[in-house]
């Protein structure tokens, strides 16, 4: 492979740590099929988000960037404009470089909401009636929050410490679990390595009627979802979701005009 510097175009990936990514694969077996041979992807694991600017300056041909864990929301003051989407969210996962200009995007919104949608559709039929708990409060959680609003699904945000808007998990009693089928979890906890890491829940309560939806995708099975399927839950991973906002933010990379 060539010096970073020397391909047309380069985009990358932005988060700490980057080993559970898919991205730098997926796009590279997509530029491969394409025949697209004048662009890259890479990894960019920088350790604070203050890095961001001379990155940049180390890499002029950086137009598209990608962010992950834990950078969604901290990387909104080195943004020069925010996508509508993106500033009702509050966070960011897409970043277009433009002549020195960062302007930022969600595509977790669309990647969540529709393999969420067409999930619900099949297994269910659909996601009336249905009420949910979101364990997890930082970016990823802000779009899966929004598009449940959207969908006009009630919802509760779970975290480790309470709040006047959150419950804390030892307060996700089994009455709170009973009248919440659809469990959605936006942590970390779960992904490859530390795969039998899992949000603190009363999963002995759960039942057929309830749904698990879990951003995580690496593994493919993680101890969330099965602990649920152990109570005839069903459940569902991220990696849907995953190939839904890739396949966005490749969009709003080649279309300059888009705005989302």
């Amino acid at each position: 492979m060539k010096p970073l510097n020397e391909y047309k175009r380069l985009f990358g990936l932005i988060g700490y740590p980057l080993s559970h990514s898919f991205s730098k694969k997926y796009f590279s077996e997509k530029f491969a099929k394409a025949g697209i041979v004048d662009a890259c992807y890479e990894l960019f694991p920088i350790r604070k988000i203050e890095a961001l600017p001379e990155l940049l300056l180390q890499h002029p041909n950086l137009v598209g960037l990608n962010v992950t864990i834990p950078y969604k929301q901290a990387v909104l003051p080195y943004l020069d404009q925010l996508s509508e989407g993106a500033a009702a969210v509050g966070a960011v996962n897409t970043i277009r470089c433009t002549g020195g200009q960062l302007e930022g995007f969600n595509t977790d919104v669309v990647g969540f909401e529709t393999s969420l949608c067409g999930w619900l559709e099949a297994t269910r039929g659909g996601w009336s009636g249905l009420k949910a708990l979101v364990l997890g409060t930082g970016g990823a959680a802000k779009a899966v929050a929004f598009v449940l609003g959207r969908l006009e699904v009630p919802f509760k945000m779970v975290s480790r410490t309470p709040g006047n808007d959150r419950l804390s998990y030892e307060q996700v009693t089994p009455e709170v679990i009973a009248a919440h089928e659809l469990l959605i979890n936006t942590t970390p906890l779960g992904m490859a390595p530390n795969i039998r890491s899992k949000p603190e829940l009363p999963y002995h309560t759960l039942g057929s009627s309830h749904y698990l939806y879990d951003l995580v995708y690496n593994p493919a099975s993680t101890a969330f979802m099965e602990s649920g399927q152990q109570q005839g839950a069903k459940a569902m991973n991220g990696l849907q979701m995953l190939h839904g906002q890739a396949e966005a933010a490749w969009t709003i990379w080649t279309s300059p005009n888009i705005k989302k």
